[in-house]
């Protein structure tokens, strides 16, 4: 019945939060011009906690918060030993290679994965349910950003060409992952646009009060 498959006890969807160590000089290192290094570390460190909460009011299964430079930084100290978070680490390589490494491990364990950053406010818990609910009939999810790339992924098994090779950072890394799914004969689904917070332009998007 519908209450058992949201029992937590039987985790049907496994949320991971890729994140960068909160600390000034190294996250979100594109605001700094307009809120300073320890500004932009104080966001940073803002809109994790928003991320991993919003992870955990979706109600979906487990969900891990994928460090880096790595899970034993203290800035993630907070999060060590919390209750239904588990940490882990990006590793090496391109963003490419850490998010299919770090979906790759997440489908070994469950059916499906969503994978998100921190750096869009508004990817609440229920974007993240129906994104969930998108991989009910679609092997592929997106919630796409209003600067051409996407702010989650979510996987029903393994799709490595959505990884490999990939210009990341750039606006075209929806478009071209759009046509690499076409290419492969592979289904997505879209919900709609959200904006995320890279450079001082973007500031407006953020919730009232944050800054």
């Amino acid at each position: 019945d519908e209450h058992a498959m949201n029992a937590p006890m039987n985790p049907q969807c496994h949320v991971i939060v890729m994140a960068k160590a909160p600390l000034a000089g190294y996250a979100k290192t594109r605001l700094i011009p307009a809120l300073g290094a320890p500004g932009a570390a104080a966001l940073a460190m803002r809109l994790l906690v928003h991320a991993l909460a919003q992870a955990q009011q979706a109600g979906l299964g487990s969900v891990e918060l994928c460090c880096a430079p790595s899970a034993r930084d203290p800035a993630f100290a907070p999060w060590a030993g919390a209750t239904g978070i588990t940490l882990s680490d990006q590793g090496e390589g391109d963003l490419g290679e850490r998010m299919e490494r770090a979906l790759q491990r997440g489908l070994l364990a469950q059916h499906r994965v969503l994978l998100i950053g921190t750096d869009a406010p508004a990817l609440g818990a229920g974007v993240l349910r129906a994104a969930a609910a998108a991989l009910d009939k679609h092997e592929v999810v997106f919630v796409p950003a209003f600067d051409g790339g996407y702010v989650l992924i979510g996987l029903r098994r393994p799709v490595p060409a959505l990884f490999e090779g990939m210009t990341w950072s750039t606006p075209l890394v929806m478009q071209h992952s759009r046509e690499r799914l076409a290419q492969a004969g592979i289904g997505h689904a879209e919900l709609a646009p959200l904006a995320d917070i890279d450079v001082p332009a973007d500031l407006v998007h953020l919730p009232a009060g944050w800054l």
